[in-house]
């Protein structure tokens, strides 16, 4: 594959998960989306309905999870690497999914800031961030 193409696929996931990131309030049921904007700091948290938010939040994570081992795929062309971070992303999205869970059971204004970022990194390819560079290194090294 020339490198046209590579950069070219590669540009273009990274424009789909930018998509996923724009669209987020109309492709997603996610009350915490706007509560975590201002309202937080203010009042309780919001009416939800758990099942649908665990549901579009898993959504959300595989989307990002598919187009992010896409990206890494084309960046390194190695499938061992591919089915470690296949590994690392199972792994992240049992250990969050339940953390995530038991925050929006158990709402409690003194968890809001960790709660937030275990969101985050449900909601956004932060693991991409941290697995592309650490391939990389590892690449170099090896």
């Amino acid at each position: 594959m020339d490198k046209f193409v590579k950069y070219t696929g590669i540009a273009l996931l990274f424009l789909l998960l930018i998509l996923i990131r724009f669209y987020e309030d109309v492709l997603f049921y996610d009350p915490y989306l706007t509560f975590f904007q201002n309202d937080y700091l203010y009042i309780d948290s919001p009416r939800r309905e758990v099942a649908k938010l665990v549901a579009f939040t898993t959504l959300r994570y595989g989307l990002n999870t598919v187009i992010s081992l896409g990206i890494i795929y084309l960046f390194f062309k190695d499938n061992g690497m591919l089915k470690f971070a296949a590994m690392i992303y199972a792994f992240a999205f049992v250990v969050l999914i339940l953390v995530y869970l038991y925050f929006v059971v158990n709402p409690r204004q003194e968890d809001y800031y960790l709660f937030f970022n275990i969101r985050r990194f449900l909601i956004q390819p932060i693991i991409l961030i941290v697995l592309l560079p650490a391939f990389y290194y590892h690449k170099l090294r090896g």
